[in-house]
């Protein structure tokens, strides 16, 4: 999804090539499924995380490639702008003492490249939207210097016909217009990998998307947006309207959003797949030379290279990936509704949360999808989005209740109960549910800790909006470098 391309000029020829080569490679992705040609077990989980970077005074770095240059290991990669960087952790087994050495190698890696970018005089920050950022940073020469990001602005805009509006309501108002997609750069996440078999692949995104929601509330960290206080995780809306390919008219005729929720429970892998490319045209129509058809005759795995890169330009929140490793295909859930941060131990918290609750939802007996309705289940994202813990969401046999309420009284022994089933030791089990546990005590998510500490900066008198966002986030710097949680965080 994220393979670099050459600066290309698209015709119509090339449209006609592509759609004729997905639909071919979605026949085979069909008839591989039926001939269950896919890795099962044991699953793997991976992690990605974006950062971004800022230099010595808390302002936003417009320098990955030194920084990059500077890391020089093959796990990191640029990300859409030029403040920001990517962090691919290798994939591994859930079980044992995996999320313990999970938080350990990424505590490892993050302060080694820190170390490295501050020789450039970077540094780096996990934050769902960096706050020093202002609309001046929003323009085309900020994107990363990688051709992908050239051709998919122009893309997008070619598709839309017009400059992004990006209008957000929170505690203050935002209104904005956008000439390139550099706003998208702003939304900073940890994207959770799960390998997934076939056969259970529609059960893990069903619990999935029910829980969309829930870890929305209890992780928002993206409360400013160019110096307005909107959103405790303004990251979900901004993404979603920064990426949109419709104008006015093809929204008011239904056409579905690139960023997307979807709108059913789905009952196979193939569904998605297939929605794909019934709903959304190419914006990136690049053909390799496999026929996928004839590379299956002789017993071989396809890459599917074109519905593969089409799927990584539909932005589902929780996005189905087919990938192919030392030969063998497997399926992979991408959870990508967290933001970055605010320390590694938020981070890996949040992700045995997720593991945990997941796969004990979608090994119930009584699906969590049978009881609630899609619609309530997209409600609660972006209920969640706006109002982060303070957030009042349904759930079945509960009714409307607060998140924390919610996760205390109902989520968090499903979760230590999924995670005793992937093998998880106890005690790394404990300890980073009870982060989840004295977060919802706390009532303090990162959202919650900046939107307080600029307000206590701005009602000392030491400083306006603009100094008190400065100020604040390199206090959050020196916090997320402790590693711990964001809920003791003064």
């Amino acid at each position: 999804m994220g393979r670099d391309i050459e600066a290309v000029k698209i015709t119509g020829e090339d449209r006609r090539r592509y759609r004729d080569k997905v639909r071919r490679s979605l026949d085979v992705f069909a008839r591989m499924l039926r001939e269950h040609r896919f890795e099962g077990e044991p699953a793997q989980v991976g992690v990605e995380i974006e950062l971004n970077l800022v230099d010595a005074s808390g302002e936003p770095s417009m320098h990955n490639g030194d920084v990059l240059d500077a890391i020089a290991d093959p796990a990191w990669a640029t990300e859409l702008g030029q403040f920001n960087l990517e962090i691919n952790v290798p994939p591994r087994e859930l079980g044992g003492d995996a999320l313990v050495d999970l938080e350990k190698e990424i505590r490892t890696s993050l302060n080694c490249a820190d170390q490295k970018a501050r020789r450039t005089g970077s540094r780096l920050v996990m934050v769902g939207i960096l706050p020093t950022l202002r609309e001046e940073h929003m323009h085309e020469d900020s994107l990363s210097a990688n051709a992908r990001y050239r051709v998919l602005n122009e893309q997008i805009f070619a598709a839309r016909g017009e400059d992004m509006r990006i209008a957000i309501d929170g505690p203050e108002r935002l209104l904005t217009h956008a000439g390139s997609i550099t706003p998208e750069a702003a939304c900073t996440s940890v994207q959770l990998h799960l390998q997934v078999s076939p056969e259970q692949f529609a059960n893990y995104w069903n619990a999935a998307q029910a829980i969309a929601g829930v870890q929305v509330a209890v992780a928002a960290n993206s409360p400013f947006l160019f110096g307005r206080r909107l959103w405790d995780e303004t990251r979900i809306t901004l993404f979603e309207q920064a990426t949109d390919t419709r104008p006015d008219e093809l929204k008011h005729q239904g056409v579905r959003p690139r960023v997307w929720f979807g709108e059913r429970w789905i009952t196979s892998v193939f569904d998605l797949f297939e929605e794909n490319i019934r709903y959304f045209p190419a914006l990136l129509p690049l053909c390799d030379d496999e026929d996928p058809v004839v590379t299956l005759d002789r017993g071989g795995c396809p890459q599917l290279s074109e519905m593969s890169l089409h799927n990584g330009t539909v932005y589902r929140w929780n996005r189905p990936v087919y990938a192919v490793s030392d030969g063998v295909p497997h399926l992979r859930i991408e959870n990508r509704v967290l933001p970055a941060g605010p320390s590694v131990a938020d981070v890996i918290a949040n992700a045995a949360f997720y593991y945990g609750l997941l796969r004990a939802l979608a090994e119930a007996q009584r699906p969590i999808w049978t009881q609630l309705s899609f619609a309530t289940a997209a409600e609660n994202l972006h209920e969640a989005a706006r109002y982060g813990m303070d957030a009042r969401l349904y759930w079945p046999g509960l009714g409307e209740a607060p998140a924390a309420e919610l996760v205390l009284r109902r989520l968090l022994p499903l979760a230590r109960d999924g995670l005793a089933r992937w093998g998880v030791a106890t005690e790394h089990a404990d300890r980073l549910l009870d982060i989840i546990e004295q977060r919802c005590l706390a009532g303090q998510t990162g959202a919650a800790w900046q939107t307080a500490t600029v307000g206590a900066l701005s009602n000392h008198g030491e400083a306006d909006r603009t100094e008190a966002l400065r100020l604040m986030t390199q206090r959050y710097i020196e916090h997320m470098h402790t590693n711990d949680p964001v809920h003791t965080w003064r």
